[in-house]
């Protein structure tokens, strides 16, 4: 179901005051949080606030600013930039900050119009239920109230949100039921549904986190024998122009051991996901042999969307792989390129007249990049029920001019656990993949032997 977004309940919303590209001020906001999402002019443009001084606030529009004029009235939505996770998100392609890109083509064409927004998860389709819990459990975040076939050989399974915890009071049966009814109910009056909505730049919680011993195997011989990573670990794949990032980062999508891909596609150039729209859906699945789409969700966000959910894009698509995680799942994420995120991020930082640090990047930049790749790891999911689960991250990096003493391609080494260097000399030869045996590295030789 198409929707603009809702109308905040605060009383007074504040006035935009300044508009710089994707940056607005709005004043009159005394109350606002830190990352809260807004909705900015006529329009209902969906911005996150990255300041605030007083009674005044900074935020990133997520959507094209043009148009917007002084004195439009800005409202508070309450919460964060949030995403939702339940039965439905394989096989489905979504922008960002995971709007659906297919239920909007199919309502106002191929182009999104500014403000509107789709409900991420079908409201109208039905899933199996089978509940597994039985009333009078005593429950906590992470145990399992039922399961779903959402595709052929993906059970997934209905959990407790992370936060919640309390006594089953009363579970539904058997049968079809959609996302949003409900299929649950504590003691306290608490209603669960099949869906639930977690903040993406907030790491979901796990009981523990585990030494990586297992390999992920690639299908790549170079890496599997030369440069392993294992499940739960993380490699970054820089390289200059035509070196072949993307065709590496499609090929691991495509044939790795992997249970769910999260394929994000942040900042790239149209043809090159436009090859993976229409490829995937073609292609079989190695380990099951269904359709690749069926364990795979793309977030999509090309080079002439606003640059501000850049960075909305990788945080929506590793939030989605933390959730199959929890189920007890081995995720891979394919973020191409962590670069084009960076440079948002610069971007944004110049905007807000921020003190700049290596090339222009934000003194904070070494944080955040560290921050995303912790979100890595093989983990025994929070709940009563054993399930240990992993995420990966293979990040492509795309240093300018192949100077890979730049900042990203530094900071994202020292984080990660695999280098698997792209060389231009072996490219050029039409050597592929153009790994660089000397300059590339893996550090879990060790755990894996």
């Amino acid at each position: 179901m198409i929707h603009n977004a809702e109308q905040s309940q605060q009383a007074q919303p504040g006035v935009l005051t300044m508009v710089s590209g994707p940056v607005i001020t709005a004043s009159g906001m005394l109350g606002t949080a830190m990352s809260e999402m807004l909705r900015v002019g006529h329009g209902q443009l969906m911005a996150e606030v990255i300041r605030i001084e007083g009674d005044t606030v900074y935020a990133q529009v997520f959507e094209d600013s043009e148009g917007l004029r002084l004195g439009e009235p800005v409202s508070r939505t309450g919460a964060p930039l949030t995403v939702e996770l339940g039965p439905g998100l394989l096989g489905q392609t979504f922008d960002g900050i995971q709007r659906p890109l297919a239920a909007i083509e199919a309502a106002y064409g191929p182009f999104i119009r500014r403000g509107v927004t789709a409900q991420a998860l079908d409201r109208n389709r039905a899933w199996a239920f089978t509940p597994t819990a039985s009333p009078g459990s005593i429950l906590t975040g992470g145990d399992v109230l039922g399961t779903v076939p959402e595709t052929a050989h993906v059970l997934h399974r209905v959990m407790l949100p992370p936060q919640m915890r309390g006594t089953l009071a009363w579970v539904a049966a058997e049968g079809e039921y959609p996302v949003d009814a409900v299929i649950a109910r504590l003691e306290d009056g608490t209603e669960l549904r099949m869906m639930q909505r977690w903040p993406v730049k907030e790491q979901r919680p796990y009981a523990r986190k585990m030494p990586v011993e297992q390999p992920l195997l690639t299908g790549q011989r170079v890496l599997d024998c030369l440069f392993p990573i294992a499940l739960g670990g993380s490699a970054i794949v820089p390289g200059g122009f035509g070196t072949g990032k993307t065709v590496v980062e499609q090929t691991l999508a495509k044939f790795c051991s992997a249970d769910i891909i999260v394929y994000v596609g942040c900042g790239e150039r149209g043809n090159e996901m436009a090859d993976v729209l229409s490829e995937f859906p073609e292609l079989q699945d190695p380990q099951t042999g269904d359709s690749l789409m069926n364990r795979t969700v793309l977030v999509v966000n090309t080079s002439n969307m606003p640059v501000a959910a850049r960075e909305a894009s990788v945080y929506t698509g590793i939030t989605m792989a933390e959730y199959y995680r929890d189920m007890g799942c081995d995720v891979a994420v394919m973020a191409d390129s962590t670069s084009r995120w960076a440079e948002a991020l610069r971007e944004m930082a110049s905007r807000l007249e921020e003190m700049p640090g290596e090339e222009g990047y934000p003194t904070y930049l070494a944080a955040r990049v560290s921050a995303f790749y912790e979100r890595t790891g093989r983990v025994v999911a929070c709940g009563v029920e054993a399930r240990e689960g992993s995420l990966t991250l293979i990040g492509a990096v795309s240093p300018p001019g192949s100077d890979f003493s730049e900042p990203v391609t530094q900071t994202s080494q020292r984080v990660a656990g695999a280098l698997w260097l792209l060389d231009a000399t072996l490219a050029y030869r039409r050597h592929y993949p153009a790994i660089n045996w000397n300059r590339s590295y893996s550090l879990y030789f060790s755990e894996l032997e």
